[in-house]
């Protein structure tokens, strides 16, 4: 699986990051001059503009040699949204896409730490530890964070957060905490399951899960349809990449996400 590659801080891109979300709506026009209009999803595009400055002899080489690989425009890649969510619908834990652990029950309109009611209360009544988690195809081997604000009523409470076969133990109190979990994956794959486990017997609220492709959490966005875009390609067929120093490149890059006709 050809994947945009990460910068060796585990970063995606550099500030400042330009996105475009640009909609297309088919217009008919009827015998009488009435006409109706109808939004097409299918017409659809993502197009991110990106700019690197001080960019490593390592890296501007990586970004090149990806650049090749791609061949330019011609082969298309997963692109992980640096500006996003990876996980889809992280304010609808009931939606599918989450894999919910059978004992488990997820129940909505909780408040959330921002004033609303946002939040879910995830309540484990088997004997065994129950998770709720997604799986994204993303590659193993990048820096990913797994966050999520948490807390419980329940002194000592505990809820695990997992990254594929890893996991880290929180502890809970009953104010919002926010979760924070970072690291690559374990296994050499193109995919890892991110989610949260409660243990037996537990019941926490949550709010606000989110995986991102970097080291630290950035402010909660929520998601629909998810950060990891496949099928990606390079909008231009040409590579700017420049040296202005010893070890230093500056590189522009605009990455197109749509349907290709």
């Amino acid at each position: 699986m050809l994947t945009y590659p990460q910068l060796i801080t585990g970063a995606l891109a550099q500030f400042p990051v330009r996105k475009q979300r640009r909609l297309r709506t088919i217009v008919n026009t009827l015998a009488d001059g009435r006409s109706v209009r109808l939004a097409d999803p299918a017409g659809e595009i993502m197009e991110w503009h990106l700019q690197y400055a001080d960019l490593s002899d390592e890296e501007a080489c990586a970004l090149k040699q990806f650049f090749e690989a791609t061949e330019g425009s011609l082969r298309v890649f997963t692109f992980l949204d640096p500006t996003g969510n990876l996980f889809a619908w992280s304010d609808h834990l009931d939606y599918a896409g989450w894999i919910k652990g059978p004992l488990l029950s997820v129940t909505g309109g909780v408040a959330d730490p921002t004033g609303g009611a946002k939040g879910w209360r995830l309540s484990n009544a088997g004997a065994a530890g129950q998770s709720l988690s997604q799986i994204l195809a993303v590659p193993s081997g990048y820096i990913y964070c797994l966050s999520a604000y948490a807390r419980s009523s329940a002194p000592g409470a505990t809820v695990s957060s997992l990254r594929g076969s890893a996991r880290c133990e929180h502890v809970l109190t009953s104010e919002w905490k926010r979760l924070r979990f970072s690291g690559t994956g374990a296994n050499r794959s193109d995919a890892i399951e991110f989610g949260f486990e409660v243990p037996a017997g537990g019941s926490l609220d949550v709010y606000g899960m989110q995986v991102e492709p970097q080291t630290g959490a950035s402010t909660y966005k929520p998601s629909t349809t998810g950060g990891v875009f496949a099928n990606a390609w390079f909008r231009d067929n040409s590579l700017s990449l420049t040296a202005t120093d010893v070890n230093r490149h500056f590189a522009t890059v605009s990455i197109i996400h749509g349907n290709r006709l």
